[in-house]
Parts: structure tokens; sequence; C-alpha cells
């Protein structure tokens, strides 16, 4: 057990209150159910794709949410939705249609580029210089497109089931989660094998860095949450509140919280350094995604709300069909 010093319990003390007088507000977004969600790198604005085959930016002020700007052009659900690194204006989605398009959001009448790729992806990062983009799909190949040129300069295909993907803390690396439980060690660019480390019992489903990248943590199909040290890849701590399997991890802006989903209904937030509980919300349907904002302990997150165009159900459930979820206001 780790041990709880005096600055970490004020911490934890000060979040608990904080995130307990906190409330969950619904903004309308979608016509049918929102997959994903992610800030851009400022916090003004956010993004959501959606089974309705859009992209949705929303700009964030006064607790608010406000819709700006529809993206249209891909021709099937909007499945990943990721914002360039330190570029406030640019994102990335990728769409069951077997594309990835740029959009700036300046012009967004437009996609900047439409890549086709290599089957459908399954996850998406960005490098944290900007200058690249992994993409790793259903059939476990692992491409990466150059942000510049919008090409595709290398892929890999894989043995083993790919799950989440991404960077370490030096761009060095590359890591894989897979199907055996295990977390992937490359060396990057050439995805040469250098280590492997059993993390989970069943399926490794999802990894995500800290902002600073000092810690990252995988979440499995055996319902555990794993903290590791990203520079000596040592396990820090493991917990378990959720029952079903780990799908969406997200750090805070300070990287000393982690909110995790799964298909229970709630979301759960812990401390890092332990795994203590600080908080949870409640949701009406497992979420797909959760996003921390990037300077404040506001999370975003999307659920699999009933869609209205599908399913019969009550006219207070249609409410939150295709709504982004911003928990701590």
């Amino acid at each position: 057990m780790v041990a709880v010093g005096k600055d970490n319990a004020s911490y934890i003390d000060k979040v608990k209150k904080e995130l307990g007088r906190s409330r969950t507000k619904e903004f309308s977004a979608h016509n049918s159910k929102a997959h994903c969600v992610a800030w851009n790198c400022t916090g003004k604005y956010i993004a959501s794709g959606s089974l309705d085959k859009t992209a949705i930016v929303q700009s964030f002020k006064d607790e608010r949410l406000s819709r700006e700007f529809s993206l249209k052009g891909h021709e099937d659900a909007v499945d990943q939705i990721a914002w360039h690194p330190s570029d406030p204006n640019m994102l990335s989605t990728v769409s069951t249609d077997k594309t990835l398009r740029l959009w700036d959001i300046r012009t967004p009448q437009k996609t900047v580029a439409c890549i086709t790729t290599k089957g459908e992806v399954i996850n998406m990062t960005w490098k944290s210089d900007g200058s690249t983009i992994a993409l790793g799909n259903k059939d476990d190949l692992v491409c990466f497109v150059d942000y510049k040129t919008h090409k595709i300069i290398s892929d890999k295909q894989f043995d083993f089931e790919v799950n989440e993907i991404g960077w370490n803390n030096t761009d060095q690396h590359f890591y894989l989660t897979s199907g055996n439980g295990s977390i992937h060690i490359t060396e990057y660019p050439s995805l040469e094998p250098l280590l492997q480390i059993p993390a989970h019992t069943a399926h490794c489903i999802c990894l995500k860095f800290s902002p600073d990248k000092e810690h990252f943590a995988t979440g499995g199909a055996d319902a555990l949450i794993n903290i590791w040290d990203a520079s000596e890849l040592s396990y820090l701590t493991s917990y378990s509140r959720l029952e079903w399997p780990v799908r969406t991890l997200s750090f805070n802006h300070d990287g000393r919280l982690l909110a995790a989903g799964s298909e229970d209904l709630v979301i759960d937030i812990a401390f890092v350094e332990t795994g203590e509980k600080v908080a949870t919300v409640s949701c009406n349907a497992f979420p797909f995604c959760v996003a921390w904002h990037p300077s404040q302990n506001l999370l975003a997150y999307v659920t699999d709300d009933k869609s209205k165009h599908n399913e019969k159900h009550s006219r207070d459930s249609d409410k939150t069909t295709g709504c982004v979820k911003l928990f701590g206001l």
C-alpha cells in the first residue's frame, strides 16, 4: 500500500470537496450517438464525432458549450477525433468510411486533406511535436501519416491483436496494448520489438500517458486499471472498482487524477499515485469516451445514448441523444 504524504492528502481533500460540489450539464451536439470527444490544446474548443457522420466543434465559455462548426465530409460514422498537440485550430478525424480527414476550424467548410486508410481505423494518436499521426486498424495494421505531406510514410502488420497505441515520453518508443494482456514497447520509427510487459490477465484495451508523460495508465478486460512510471517502466499501483472491461482513460491537466470508463454506468476518478477514489460520476448509459480539460478539473464525456431515430423510448431519454456532457461545473 502506498503511503499518502501531507501534500497528497491535502490535494486529495481539496479535489474531493471541489468535485463533490460539482454538477453535470448536457449540451446538444448530434442527431445520433456521439462516439468520441476531445479538447483542443487551449481548452477553448471541444470536438465530438458521431454516428451521424459529422464532427461538431463547440466553444467553451462561462460554463457553457456553444456550437460553432459542423465538419461534414465523412460518409459513415466518425469514430475517433484528435486535436493537433500544439495548434489549437487543427484536428483529425477517422471514420468507418476508411478515411482520415484533417481540418482547420478557421475554414470549416472543407477538409485540409482526406487520406484513404488501409482498413477501418479504431485508434488514432498524434506525436507530441505534431509531425505524425499514428493509426491502428481492425486488422492490427499500424500506419503513420506525415502531417505536412498528408502521405502514409510507413506501416507495419502485427501478428497479435493491437488495441490502443501511443508514443512514450521521449517519442523514441512506440507502445501498443494487445489482446494477450501485454504492453508491447517498440523502437520508433522501425517498430522493432524492445520489450513486452505483462499488464493484465485479459485483453489490454486502453493506454494513456499523463500530460507530462511521467506516468501512463492501462485498462483491461479484467476490469483493472494499472498505473506505471514511464521512465522506469515500473508498476506503481493497480485498482479495480469497475465491474466491466475498462475502455476509456484520461489524465487531468496536472496528471494527478485519472478518469476511467467501462460499461458500468459510472466514471471512476482516482488519485494517480495511490489509486484512491476521489469522485464517481453517474451516467445514464455507459461512457464511450472521457476527456479532461487541458487546464482545469472539467471532465467531458459521451455515452451510449439511445438513438431517437432507431429506438422507441421516453421523451426524456431522447434529450440525451448525441449530447456532450461536462462534469465539474
